[in-house]
């Protein structure tokens, strides 16, 4: 159902049971599937891409074009997936020549006036509540979950299964299956009523609390802790992940445990 104070441009494609709401645009080489929903004043630019039974609210601006001053015009896009909910007042911005696009998930629920902007990489089941900020280039791994008023700096990648306070000043990068807050951000233990509720069993959230205990707890430098890691505690999945994750990592990692003062 497409209300008739809605304006579609003709060379979008948008499936028959889609609904949206008045004074809603639709710019050129839009794509949006079956069961998807949008809200009135919404504004989806060229070259954005939205799946099945995605809710779109009022206020919101997708696939505008970068702020990047060395954005040229190339042709990028937005890709949303299924079953992902955009509230009030969502900004996402199309890719750069970086990667050509921003992406986010399925079953993600982004909260009102949040800023992704270009070349962001969200993974499904992603939680971000209200007012958070997102610069370019950042990445934000499955089941993540970002408190309100957050502001992320560029390229930060932050990890499956993180939980981050609200309000938290994100400038470095947040390895898996951990909660992280203060200021400046570092290390607040695992977060294991999140890995409780996605099926973790007391014996592996138990195992990735020593290999924390190794890299946040013991005042050890990080390099050192990797290796104590590495050569003294069995191989999994979720060590090697975690390992991975710090190797790769480009701007270096959160603080470890501290105190609270006060």
């Amino acid at each position: 159902m497409i209300q008739t104070l809605a304006y579609i441009d003709p060379q979008s494609k948008i499936a028959s049971n889609v609904v949206i709401e008045p004074f809603t645009v639709i710019h050129k080489n839009v794509t949006i599937e079956a069961g998807t929903w949008i809200g009135s004043n919404v504004t989806i630019f060229p070259n954005t891409k939205i799946g099945k039974n995605c809710k779109i609210f009022p206020g919101s601006v997708i696939g505008a074009i970068p702020q990047d001053l060395k954005f040229n015009g190339e042709e990028t896009e937005v890709i949303i997936g299924d079953n992902t909910t955009l509230r009030e007042c969502v900004t996402i911005n199309r890719g750069t020549i970086d990667k050509n696009k921003t992406t986010v998930g399925s079953n993600c629920l982004v909260m009102a006036y949040v800023h992704i902007a270009h070349d962001c990489e969200i993974g499904n089941n992603v939680i971000i509540a209200n007012g958070v900020q997102l610069a370019g280039h950042v990445t934000i791994q499955d089941y993540a979950r970002i408190g309100g008023l957050c502001a992320v700096h560029q390229f930060v990648q932050i990890g499956r299964h993180v939980m981050i306070e609200g309000g938290s000043m994100i400038t470095k990068d947040v390895p898996p299956f951990v909660k992280a807050g203060r200021y400046p951000l570092s290390y607040e233990g695992i977060n294991s009523v999140g890995l409780r509720r996605n099926g973790f069993s007391n014996e592996k959230i138990s195992e990735i609390q020593d290999i924390y205990r190794v890299l946040f707890v013991h005042n050890t430098n990080v390099s050192k802790a990797q290796k104590i890691v590495e050569t003294q505690m069995p191989p999994t999945p979720e060590r090697d992940e975690i390992l991975g994750f710090i190797g790769d990592s480009n701007r270096g990692i959160m603080k470890g445990f501290q105190l609270r003062k006060g």
